[in-house]
């Protein structure tokens, strides 16, 4: 399941972001989008389970839990056409 990941401290990275989500199963991948010129977080990223129950589970504990000071939001990521707006090199779509 992909699940989108918005509000992010702009400190959090990839690495970040998929040790918060380890705490509730196997993490197939994580990404926090950056912006191209500077390299900065956007602020926002998407992590991919492969378990759909374990990421129900951190789905529902880590909607609008405070991670580095900031209260995230949390859900199963839009689908646009049957497959993800979210690109393998961790772009998104346009």
């Amino acid at each position: 399941m992909n699940i989108f990941v918005a509000k992010l401290d702009y400190g959090v990275d990839s690495d970040d972001l998929r040790n918060i989500f380890e705490e509730y199963g196997a993490v197939v991948s994580s990404n926090v989008i950056t912006d191209q010129y500077s390299g900065k977080s956007r602020g926002f990223g998407f992590v991919e389970m492969s378990d759909q129950d374990e990421a129900q589970t951190a789905i529902k504990n880590l909607n609008n839990a405070d991670v580095q000071g900031r209260s995230i939001v949390v859900k199963e990521a839009e689908k646009e056409n049957g497959t993800s707006v979210l690109l393998q090199d961790g772009k998104q779509k346009k």
